[in-house]
């Protein structure tokens, strides 16, 4: 399942990112890839090193743990610390696959990576190029969205960076443990919980859709890890 997550920060927030983020550090992106990553991925990261690095990867994760559709979709048990990358000057990252758990650096803990998410920090007028490419059996999916937007997709999902030839793609990505691990089941209760808001909202709180809330966190409880 892809999901646009809309206004994940004010467009003022964003612009108080961008000034941290383009006064650098930048780091050659190659320094976190893997063999085979290292032959189709060309871009830069934001140092993990700088003094602000954890302040502002703080808070990326706090505005989507803010953000309900995030929370819904995802159901997140662990969010990775959130990274930087930025694309210019031909800067692309060729078909892959990510990695199936990650190494959280804040405790060393090993995490399986369920959702991949990337937060779009640059207006799509501002550079040419930089679609994210998103496979699945519905074929290829192109995402390119407004600064301050997300898109969350499966971490098992074919997908790339298309080259940058004009401007600068600036992004943040991150990884997440869902509390369900099967992606099917993770649908079901998203599907779900968003009746159950429609529904709220129509005919506010009704015995009946009391019941129904309660079967959800049912389903929930028995499928979570």
């Amino acid at each position: 399942m892809l999901l646009h997550l809309p206004e994940v920060f004010a467009k003022h927030e964003v612009a108080e990112l961008r000034r941290a983020l383009d006064a650098g550090p930048w780091v050659d992106g190659l320094s976190s890839a893997g063999p085979q990553a290292a032959e189709v991925k060309r871009n830069l990261q934001y140092s993990t090193e700088a003094p602000d690095f954890a302040a502002l990867s703080g808070a990326v994760a706090a505005a989507l743990e803010r953000h309900p559709l995030f929370v819904a979709a995802a159901l997140p048990r662990r969010i990775l610390p959130p990274m930087f990358n930025r694309y210019a000057g031909g800067g692309t990252y060729g078909d892959h696959i990510d990695n199936a758990s990650q190494i959280d650096r804040r405790d060393g803990t090993r995490v399986r990576t369920d959702l991949s998410v990337t937060v779009f920090l640059a207006e799509p007028e501002d550079y040419d190029g930089g679609e994210l490419v998103v496979e699945d059996t519905y074929g290829a999916h192109e995402v390119k969205l407004d600064a301050g937007d997300a898109i969350l997709y499966p971490s098992s999902s074919l997908h790339r960076v298309e080259p940058v030839t004009r401007g600068a793609r600036v992004a943040s990505f991150l990884w997440v443990q869902s509390l369900v691990r099967d992606a099917t089941q993770r649908r079901l209760l998203f599907e779900f919980d968003m009746n159950l808001v429609k529904l709220r909202a129509r005919h506010g709180n009704e015995p009946e859709l009391v019941a129904l809330a309660g079967h959800y966190h049912n389903l929930l409880r028995l499928w979570s890890e």
